[in-house]
């Protein structure tokens, strides 16, 4: 499929009817209304509807949508067709944790090897996925030609390994680290501050 020009939230929302369409693939659903996939994926079906417009005109006004093809539509737009590469830097707790994370590979992403100042350590925690010394870093992303990254290594190395990850050819980073990158473009970075995250849920339950 040509490349369609999508904003930014727009293909997150993507992300998640894809995840519904998938449950809903897997139950043998063939069809699915607007206002059925809007409310499993917690937005209005008029958001779904401007979301989807994006393909053109798709869907049967009475029936829904056809499940199997809107959801081959969406994975060929977010590149899912087959398993993205993806590299994590900083096998740590959290990073030890996120690479025995078994979703992966069903939303379409593998995570290939990690990287990590002491890989003995990171093997001793159960991880199966190679860690190797981070001095290879760039040699293996360029090899394998890796996008994707997934980064868990303290505020005060963050920048300096963001650098090399870019500089090896990475043009995502899911970056778990406490600080605010700064990249060229078209370098996109999605930060994940598990504490920023807490503290926006206890204003609510206070």
């Amino acid at each position: 499929m040509e490349r369609i020009d999508i904003p930014k939230k727009a293909i997150y929302r993507l992300s998640i009817y894809h995840r519904c369409l998938r449950r809903l693939e897997e139950h043998g659903e063939e069809t699915v209304s607007s206002s059925a996939l809007a409310k499993a994926a917690g937005v209005k079906p008029s958001q779904l509807r401007k979301d989807l417009a994006y393909f053109g005109q798709f869907g049967t006004r009475g029936l829904g949508y056809p499940v199997p093809a809107l959801a081959g539509m969406i994975r060929d737009v977010l590149g899912r067709e087959r398993l993205q590469p993806v590299v994590l830097v900083g096998a740590g707790n959290l990073g030890s944790a996120l690479l025995r994370y078994q979703g992966f590979q069903k939303e379409g992403f593998e995570v290939v090897a990690a990287f990590d100042a002491d890989p003995a350590a990171a093997a001793a925690r159960g991880v199966t996925v190679p860690v190797l010394p981070e001095k290879d870093l760039e040699d293996f992303v360029k090899e394998e030609g890796v996008k994707l990254a997934i980064l868990c290594v303290p505020a005060s190395i963050a920048q300096l390994l963001a650098n090399r990850l870019v500089a090896a050819g990475v043009a995502g980073i899911l970056n778990f680290s406490p600080v605010v990158l700064e990249v060229p473009e078209p370098v996109v970075v999605n930060n994940v501050d598990l504490a920023i995250e807490l503290e926006h849920l206890s204003f609510f339950v206070r």
